[in-house]
């Protein structure tokens, strides 16, 4: 079949080209921007690209995939409603390719794609050729998408809405057979009214699961609680209960009372630690040993942009995370000041999110900041105008050049663009 996807320089729709080429698809692809990683990445699997969406420009198709960014008024969207050519969204494509597999995805408003490639990394260094796509990038993986000779293929599972056209989360489209939640909390603002409008989506997602499925969450987690109490009809794995436990303090998994030490696990921090205990867990879904999933961690070096260590200079310290929520901006700070408790942080976050930058969570984001020792907050709305706060990065640049040899630490946290921030800073330090 001839595909063309619009929107096709996305991580996700890259990676649905990758499957789909893979699948024995012919594909090609329109977008506004190619630019690196995703360009090279897209030309090297030989899809024939068209930049921007003229009408004259869009390629005959047997289906045509359209990227939840693209909307009514434009021109290649015009065309394909006018002359009603057949089309779909990104996560209804996929879901096609995925019927005839046992679909582990991974959901939940933090750690998700860290997860996706602890279960995917799991299942191939144990011998498995599983299928998988997931939003980032892990440097022991050489794509963030293939499609696999195994039956079980891994998913990152997003509750952002499929296209304009479609409405429903993209995991709904997925049909897991077994389904990761990893903590549920107000995000998307732009799709999203509030916190119920979510978990309905999580509700229409866990009623799909069949009876031979299951679901692991945790416990405490009270909106994900709230979702399993709307109606369960597959085997749940709860993290928090008699039968499985887990010591957060000593790194500690406990299953059926006998223990599994965490401790010397690569990954810091308290979310990674969970990211662990839910990527051991759905492994044994697929046959896997709990000993085995922990062997095979204990080789497993991240994924890029989670405090990521770019730089070492002049004994300062710079990472680079895509911590953005508050809860994630918390957990972040926590993982670095317990890792060196003595050390002084300086945080630069950047309100990149719709959610974020609304000013929905602002009373949480000052919470989530005051373990740092000082905090630069790129803030274009003027939103958060008590804060240390900036409406440009020239400015913000300038007073953190002033202060930054004053720090041992600089924390970036950001889901845009954080070369913007990594440059300026260390060509500062090196000069």
């Amino acid at each position: 079949m001839r595909i063309h996807i619009l929107g096709i320089c996305g991580t996700f729709m890259a990676g649905l080209a990758q499957i789909l080429i893979e699948s024995g698809h012919e594909v090609s692809g329109s977008d506004n921007q190619f630019y690196p990683p995703m360009s090279d990445y897209i030309r090297n699997i030989g899809i024939k690209t068209f930049e921007g969406y003229s009408k004259k420009d869009l390629p005959k198709a047997d289906l045509y995939v359209i990227g939840n960014a693209l909307s009514r008024g434009n021109e290649s969207v015009e065309e394909i409603l006018e002359k009603k050519l057949p089309f779909v969204s990104g996560p209804e494509m996929l879901g096609r390719e995925l019927k005839s597999r046992d679909v582990f995805a991974v959901s939940g408003t933090h750690g998700k794609t860290t997860t996706s490639y602890m279960l995917a990394h799991i299942f191939r260094d144990q011998g498995k050729d599983v299928g998988y796509l997931i939003g980032g990038i892990s440097e022991q993986f050489s794509d963030s998408a293939k499609l696999g000779t195994d039956k079980i293929f891994v998913i990152e599972a997003d509750e952002y809405d499929s296209a304009f056209f479609d409405k429903r989360s993209k995991f709904i489209h997925y049909s897991p057979l077994n389904l990761i939640i990893n903590n549920i909390e107000f995000d998307h603002a732009d799709i999203f009214n509030n916190i119920d409008d979510i978990k309905k989506q999580f509700h229409h997602l866990v009623k799909i699961i069949p009876k031979s499925g299951s679901l692991i969450y945790f416990d405490d987690d009270q909106n994900s609680s709230d979702v399993i109490k709307s109606g369960l009809w597959c085997d749940k794995v709860v993290i928090g209960s008699d039968h499985i436990a887990i010591d957060i303090l000593h790194k500690v998994l406990i299953v059926d009372k006998k223990k599994y030490s965490l401790k010397d696990m690569p990954l810091s921090g308290e979310h990674n630690f969970k990211n662990y205990v839910c990527a051991i867990l759905a492994a044994t879904k697929g046959g896997l040993t709990i000993e085995q999933s922990i062997d095979s961690l204990k080789r497993f070096r991240g994924v890029k942009r989670r405090m990521d260590l770019v730089a070492d200079i002049s004994n300062i310290k710079v990472y680079d995370d895509f911590a953005h929520h508050p809860t994630a901006i918390q957990m972040s700070s926590n993982s670095l000041k317990d890792k060196y408790p003595s050390k002084k942080i300086l945080g630069i976050v950047e309100l990149g999110s719709n959610t974020m930058s609304s000013g929905y969570h602002k009373d949480n984001l000052i919470e989530s900041l005051k373990i740092l020792d000082k905090t630069f907050l790129l803030d274009h709305n003027n939103v958060y105008d008590y804060f240390n706060g900036f409406d440009s990065e020239e400015k913000m640049l300038n007073c953190i050049k002033a202060e930054i040899l004053e720090y041992d630490i600089i924390l970036i946290m950001t889901n845009k663009d954080s070369q913007k921030f990594i440059k300026p800073i260390l060509d500062s330090l090196e000069n």
